[in-house]
């Protein structure tokens, strides 16, 4: 990010990259998914699933949430990192949210679904997804270390 010469809103603007502007993008629908997710599972799940269930769904919305804040970081830090590293980083994170809390979104309605079936298939797929979470954040790290 290069601040412009003419100040904006707290007097300074910047200038976002494709990437990063693709990335701000992500960010904001993964956030936005995951505060929709969170109001429907406290407002419209809550009387139709069990407090176990609930609990695993607002796991998945909190992981979701917070790599969403991640991907937020990884956009305003772009001209900080590798490049190289933070496509690797932001498709890792992407990956878990898709794995880690789509699974567990899954998982949770699967009984107001009647998607029972699916447990056998879905739940190897939750830990994959916290692995692609540790991934994107070791990325993350071996990139800072290396521009150090």
């Amino acid at each position: 990010m290069k601040p412009l010469p003419q100040g904006g809103g707290f007097g300074f603007q910047y200038h976002l990259c494709h990437m990063q502007r693709n990335t701000l993008a992500l960010a904001a629908i993964v956030m936005l998914t995951a505060v929709v997710l969170g109001a429907f599972g406290a407002h419209g799940l809550k009387p139709r699933i069990s407090p176990d269930a609930l609990a695993n769904w607002h796991t998945g919305v909190h992981y979701q949430m917070v790599h969403g804040l991640a991907l937020l970081f990884m956009a305003l830090a772009g001209e900080q990192l590798a490049q190289r590293y933070l496509s690797f980083a932001r498709l890792l994170f992407l990956g878990g949210v898709l794995c880690f809390s789509g699974s567990l979104y899954l998982l949770s309605t699967r009984e107001v679904l009647g998607t029972q079936g699916l447990t056998r298939m879905l739940g190897p797929i939750t830990p994959l997804g916290g692995l692609l979470y540790m991934g994107g954040w070791i990325v993350l790290l071996v990139s800072a270390l290396r521009r150090s």
